[in-house]
Parts: structure tokens; sequence; C-alpha cells
């Protein structure tokens, strides 16, 4: 699968549809997704400061809204963003990673929610693909 996420038309909000090869893929591209909605350029380095992050859900789509929330909080409160991620463990209920990333000046746009309007994982020959929306 060569498509990473692209941006979807939704009337209010910001949606992106996300594609991986697995759920590791998935929240890897998830990650790269909600990067480009707060910053217009990725950034360059990488590993400046490392966040161990711990998460549990009760399925695979609360656990990717965690996984998002959890990036746009540190985005938020300290201007972080994770661009190199170590998944130690990844299942449909639970999440341990080590994320390495870089503070950036300032972000181009503030994501105050990742949502579970219409939120499902699809499973389809090629992979997975999922479409959220965030409220910024």
């Amino acid at each position: 699968m060569t498509i990473r996420f692209e941006e979807v038309e939704h009337t209010a909000d910001r949606a992106l549809r996300i594609y991986g090869r697995d759920l590791a893929d998935l929240f890897g591209n998830a990650t790269a997704g909600i990067n480009s909605l707060m910053l217009a350029v990725s950034p360059e380095d990488s590993g400046c400061v490392t966040k161990n992050i711990e998460l549990e859900a009760v399925d695979a789509e609360g656990l990717l809204v965690a996984w998002l929330s959890e990036l746009a909080f540190w985005a938020e409160t300290e201007s972080l963003l994770f661009n190199q991620i170590d998944f130690i463990e990844l299942s449909p209920a639970r999440l341990r990673a080590v994320v390495r990333g870089v503070p950036v000046q300032a972000l181009d746009k503030h994501v105050k929610a990742v949502t579970f309007h219409n939120l499902a994982i699809d499973r389809r020959p090629e992979g997975l693909v999922v479409t959220v929306v965030f409220d910024v």
C-alpha cells in the first residue's frame, strides 16, 4: 500500500483516511497524519525527546482514538511531535510504545479532540483502512 493517509472532505472538522498493512502500520500512518494536520512541514530531526506510552482500550478503534489523543495532548501541552515509534506491544486492546520526537516552535493548527464519529477500522484485501475525524 503506497498511500499512508489522505485528507478527506468533512463538513465542519478535518478528516483523514488512514491506511496500513497491519495495526502497527495503521497507527504509524495515523501518527504521520495527525502530525500533518498540526504542522505543515514535518520535523526533520527525531530522537531529541523520548516518551514511553502505555494505553488500553476495549477495541482497536478505542485504542486508535486514545493513541491520537495522547499525541495531540503532547503537541498541545509541550509542542512535541513524535515522528519515530517503536511499538513494544500492540494488540486491539493494548499499546506500549517508545516514541521519539522534537519540540516545534509553534503548531500551525490545534487538534482539540479525536472523535469516534463513524469510526470503524475496515479490513480489506490490501490491509486496513479507517477514517478519523478531528475536532480542530
